[in-house]
């Protein structure tokens, strides 16, 4: 068989497991899957959704693996588990099973890791109070020195120069050297991922790309030299660019990926244009990890509503990575 991708099944009482149980009830995946989780909270979420399971080995590593579907199984059911509220025992299955399968995909035993969503304060009351989200679980798993979340929908992709900041943070954090290094980042991975040469724009921070300094200095200290330096370089990249216009070009093909500056740029511009499929990608990281790109959906977990579209496209997303078929996204 192929290399199974790692399927992370995030914080039991949101919404990850119900969706994970309706796409593996479609039995439609292009590689073997192996779940990383509890069987019980899969369990729930497809008694929740009305679906039937398929037959899902429990294996105790990938490598044992010998059918379509396998699961790692990880923890009991707590006895006070309930759907929709940040508990520290959700948060603390959800963060170990992402170390697990980044364990799996370090060692080579699969191709890579799609996650479903965990939730941040579940994971601070677990004690992983330095581990914002996926992105720092990550990092620190890998030692990367830097890290960035691509948002893929079909048409439209973009990298952010950060993610988990406050405005004011984001904002402060607009530097030449960080928009370079971006850059840099964002021009090797692509092109590893079989985007050779992308056509990059770097949007706006303010509006109207900042009037010539009158609504700001951003675009004239920090983004215009990075993007010369970038181009000397032999990038191709456009910018400063209007965030008000730019992802629009992007979407009529003008540009392969806009990098964004902060994490409601680009967020917005993604989930406006297609938000049930759309999904993220990890750049920086010594392997391909996509994911889902909404959050655990508290106030419909437990429920049977929840749309599994996301998971499809993240599950479809990793195969590209890997097989260097980002183009085709």
């Amino acid at each position: 068989m192929k290399k199974p991708i790692a399927i992370t099944l995030g914080d039991p009482a949101g919404i990850g497991p119900e969706v994970a149980a309706k796409v593996l009830a479609r039995q439609v995946a292009k590689s073997p899957l192996t779940l990383v989780g509890s069987r019980w909270a899969l369990e729930l979420g497809a008694a929740a959704a009305g679906v039937g399971l398929p037959s899902i080995a429990t294996v105790e590593s990938p490598a044992t693996q010998t059918d379509l579907f396998g699961l790692v199984d990880i923890e009991r059911q707590p006895q006070d588990f309930r759907f929709g509220e940040v508990q520290a025992s959700c948060g603390r299955i959800a963060v170990t099973a992402v170390e697990i399968a980044a364990g799996y995909c370090l060692d080579g035993t699969v191709s890579a890791m799609v996650t479903c969503p965990i939730n941040k304060s579940a994971i601070q009351a677990a004690g992983y109070v330095k581990d914002i989200g996926h992105q720092e679980i990550l990092a620190r798993l890998t030692g990367a020195e830097r890290t960035a979340t691509m948002l893929m929908t079909p048409g439209l992709k973009v990298v952010h120069l950060s993610t988990h900041k406050s405005l004011i943070e984001a904002a402060r954090y607009v530097t030449c050297d960080n928009v370079l290094k971006q850059l840099r980042l964002t021009w090797q991975t692509l092109a590893g991922w079989g985007l050779p040469d992308p056509r990059i724009a770097v949007a706006a921070l303010n509006p109207h790309a900042g009037e010539d300094g009158l609504l700001g200095r951003e675009e004239i200290d920090a983004l215009l030299p990075a993007v010369d330096q970038a181009r000397g370089e032999g990038m191709d990249v456009t910018g400063p660019v209007s965030a008000d216009s730019v992802f629009n070009r992007a979407i009529d093909g003008e540009f392969d990926v806009v990098l964004a500056l902060y994490h409601d740029q680009g967020h917005i511009a993604i989930k406006v244009h297609d938000f049930h499929r759309s999904t993220t990608a990890t750049m920086g990281i010594p392997f391909v990890r996509t994911s889902v790109d909404h959050g655990t959906a508290f106030d419909i977990a437990g429920r049977g509503v929840a749309d599994e579209q996301g998971l499809f496209a993240a599950i479809d997303a990793a195969d590209a990575l890997v097989g260097g078929e980002l183009a085709r996204l």
